[in-house]
């Protein structure tokens, strides 16, 4: 075939893929042989359990779980929460009893201690939040299913999650890898096996949601060595700065987070000032009065995801942080010191 027809004959291809909406992948295809979700499966499936709750009459729930160090495991809060007992079933199909180290609802994680077996070690998280697009694998136990593995991408970073027990979770990793029931408390993987998080819920179909590797490595060291963990506390209710909320406020952009209401005694009082009155624009009730926090300690806050993603991992209880409020049209610094997270009702 001579060197004109091979070209018209490509040429022909690429526009049937076109046509057709393919395109070709651009680098992002495995070679010829390689298998690497085969190859991430039999390296972590040691590491990751299947969990069985009793509550003292029966089977009251399960989920899933990994090996984080050495005898610990870590899962979700909501896995566990009103276990009597805990049995780990392993890939090699043994079972071992567990016991509680510690337990957070606000971070709906929770460690366990357990004796593993000689091939399962311990998983390493990751150190920052892997790009959307980041190929990734959900390893556990959906529908009561061990062994069982989902793959997708990371499809968006630093989300702001109501948990199942109806906390906000921040920092959250966002992944179109399908999760079930019985996925919670398991990891969600890289290729290289490093957890990019904790899995705790399906959103809807194609959404589901992990703590982050980085809050997981602020709390379960805590839940280790405590059995808890005390969570940063502003102590003010706030609302996302919206196009309508912005024209009601005299604010020149949308962006920054709205104090609507600074609770008697909370860390924020007399410090920060809520919300005083309302207005209407184009017909819907708006808040007025109140600041809008735009940074701490220096650091731009766009939207409440952001506010308490930096509470959540660049704070402790006792800190004194600098927050960047607009106040009746002028732009000041106070300083709040913050308070504890009240035990849940």
């Amino acid at each position: 075939m001579d060197r004109s027809r091979r070209q018209f004959l490509a040429a022909a291809g690429a526009g049937v893929a076109a046509l057709a909406g393919c395109t070709a992948p651009a680098g992002d295809a495995d070679a010829p042989g390689e298998q690497p979700f085969v190859d991430l499966y039999e390296d972590v499936s040691p590491s990751i359990v299947r969990l069985r709750v009793y509550d003292g009459v029966g089977v009251l729930g399960e989920g899933s779980g990994w090996l984080y160090d050495d005898g610990v495991l870590v899962t979700n809060d909501h896995v566990v929460a009103g276990a009597e007992t805990v049995r780990a079933e392993f890939a090699n199909g043994d079972w071992a009893a567990v016991e509680l180290l510690g337990n957070d609802p606000y971070s709906d994680l929770a460690a366990l201690s357990v004796d593993p077996p000689l091939d399962a070690e311990p998983l390493a998280l990751l150190d920052e939040q892997p790009p959307v697009g980041t190929r990734v694998a959900a390893v556990g136990a959906p529908l009561g299913l061990p062994g069982s593995l989902t793959s997708g991408v990371v499809s968006g970073q630093d989300r702001s999650i109501s948990s199942v027990r109806n906390f906000t979770i921040s920092d959250a990793v966002q992944t179109d890898a399908a999760v079930n029931p019985g996925n919670s408390g398991g990891p969600l993987l890289t290729l290289d096996g490093d957890v990019a998080g904790v899995i705790t819920q399906a959103g809807a179909e194609n959404v589901g949601f992990a703590i982050s590797a980085a809050l997981t490595e602020r709390v379960v060291p805590e839940l280790i060595d405590t059995g808890g963990y005390e969570h940063s506390y502003l102590g003010v209710r706030i609302r996302p700065v919206t196009p309508l909320l912005a024209d009601a406020n005299d604010l020149e952009e949308a962006r920054g987070v709205y104090v609507s209401a600074v609770p008697s005694g909370s860390p924020a009082d007399g410090v920060l000032q809520g919300g005083s009155g309302t207005t209407t624009v184009e017909g819907s009730p708006q808040p007025t009065g109140g600041d809008v926090i735009v940074a701490l300690d220096g650091n731009r806050i766009d939207t409440t995801g952001q506010l308490g993603t930096y509470l959540a991992l660049e704070t402790s209880p006792g800190d004194a942080v600098a927050v960047t409020v607009l106040r009746d049209g002028e732009r000041s610094t106070v300083d709040v010191t913050l308070g504890t997270r009240p035990d849940p009702r």
